[in-house]
């Protein structure tokens, strides 16, 4: 547990102040379960220190909780037993009027990480990758739609994807946006309207996966505090109308070791060294076993069609927008250097377990030398190389999950049992509705 001592509570107690003379009453601390939604509680910005230290205590169904407040009970989480959330006091960030926010780990009573808590996957992970004697950077890009205030389309005129027009007719709402973001602390690398109806991209600067991941769920809050003000919601869903385009959550990622990137300055193709290669080649490898962790959602099966630029094909290519995997090379043109962008993570996904299954994959395929597969330079509906299949349907993603030792290696047996458990309910309450209805039922379920 944290160490209360006398120099750290006087610490804990100036922040507060600093809070205060902000205009902060009270702080938020979350954690994301394992639906992909994002739970918190709140104390006085006075208890700031006591949410750090000791935590808030939270019921350890919060870890099965379902996207439509139903509960996944396993057998081993009931009605018994404690977890506490407790926040790091160091990333505290002021979203809202009177409000502050940090994120939160779930640990046990004695200050344990709690076995499910995706926070501290991502945090073990992240550790795998120094202990190799890698730096890691992730990025993050936010697609998502915006609402009327009673959930309906924000707009019925004809919508010009990234046209000047659409975005200019919402620039206040897009100045609130990027002023209230710098207030945050987050670094947003470029803001536009996108091609879907009424759809909204933001997309954030490379950091360590777990500040990513943090930041991903910080800017799912400002987005939709910002929208509010001007009277709008944000849907995080995969596919908010049916029929409609799809949102994603794309991860970036990219590695370096003492000689430099892994994904350039090699002689492999585009640049690749013979670790960045066999990383590419993890990732590959294991992606039908963890479409259950990236789009496991009753919805996620909407988005992830050939065609829809979601990656639903098991392949790679340079600035290939239908592949799972898409490469971006060093060039003049990409300031961040080499790096890979899993595409098909929607936003129905646990941020934190999403990158620590990327990262994981990632770090599997470096150990196992495993050899890259042929790129796909095309549209790989039109190309002669064959892939391998993808369970793209709920029920096949998550038996696929359920079944899978890397998962289970990957991310724990405890985690992929729950998380499976928890998508199981969505398909038995959702799967054989019809798609409107799905998405209906849903729009609104990932927003925060």
């Amino acid at each position: 547990m944290e160490d209360a001592s006398p120099d750290r509570t006087a610490d804990l107690s100036a922040e507060a102040g600093r809070l205060r003379d902000e205009g902060v009453a009270i702080v938020a601390g979350s954690v994301t379960d394992l639906a992909g939604v994002t739970r918190a509680k709140y104390v006085p910005v006075d208890r700031l220190g006591a949410f750090a230290r000791s935590g808030m205590g939270v019921s350890p169904s919060w870890s099965v909780f379902c996207v439509d407040s139903g509960i996944a009970f396993t057998p081993t989480i009931g009605v018994a037993g404690d977890l506490r959330i407790r926040i790091d006091p160091n990333d505290l960030r002021v979203v809202d009027a009177g409000v502050a926010w940090a994120p939160g780990s779930l640990n046990d009573q004695h200050g344990r990480p709690a076995p499910l808590c995706t926070r501290t996957q991502l945090v073990l992970a992240e550790q795998a990758a120094a202990d190799r004697g890698l730096d890691v950077r992730m990025g993050g890009e936010l697609e998502c739609t915006m609402l009327a205030a009673d959930g309906g389309p924000a707009s019925t005129e004809p919508w010009s994807p990234y046209g000047i027009r659409t975005s200019l007719d919402r620039s206040a709402f897009l100045v609130d946006l990027a002023t209230s973001g710098e207030r945050a602390g987050l670094r947003f690398e470029q803001l536009h309207t996108e091609y879907g109806h009424d759809q909204l991209e933001v997309s954030l600067a490379p950091d360590t996966p777990t500040a990513t991941a943090d930041a991903i769920i910080l800017a799912r809050i400002v987005l939709s505090r910002v929208a509010a003000r001007h009277g709008l919601r944000i849907s995080f869903s995969p596919v908010p109308f049916d029929g409609a385009a799809g949102n994603g959550a794309h991860l970036h990622l990219s590695l370096s070791d003492a000689d430099g990137p892994l994904l350039s300055g090699g002689d492999g193709p585009h640049g690749l060294r013979a670790a960045g290669a066999q990383a590419i080649a993890g990732v590959l490898d294991t992606l039908p076993d963890l479409i259950g962790v990236y789009a496991g959602s009753a919805v996620s099966p909407l988005r992830l069609k050939p065609g829809n630029w979601a990656g639903a094909t098991a392949c790679w290519g340079l600035e290939n927008r239908e592949a799972a995997v898409r490469f971006i090379a060093a060039t003049p043109g990409n300031p961040h250097g080499a790096n890979v962008e899993l595409k098909l993570i929607d936003p129905s996904a646990n941020p934190y377990l999403a990158a620590a299954a990327f990262l994981g994959s990632a770090l599997r395929g470096i150990d196992r030398h495993l050899d890259l597969p042929e790129e796909i330079p095309e549209n790989p509906a039109h190309s002669d190389i064959q892939t391998r299949a993808l369970p793209l349907a709920q029920r096949d993603a998550l038996d696929a999950l359920a079944a899978s030792e890397t998962a289970a290696e990957l991310l724990t047996p405890a985690i992929v049992d729950t998380l499976v458990a928890v998508r199981r309910y969505e398909t038995a309450t959702f799967g054989d509705l019809p798609a409107a209805q799905i998405c209906d039922a849903l729009r609104l379920a990932w927003t925060c």
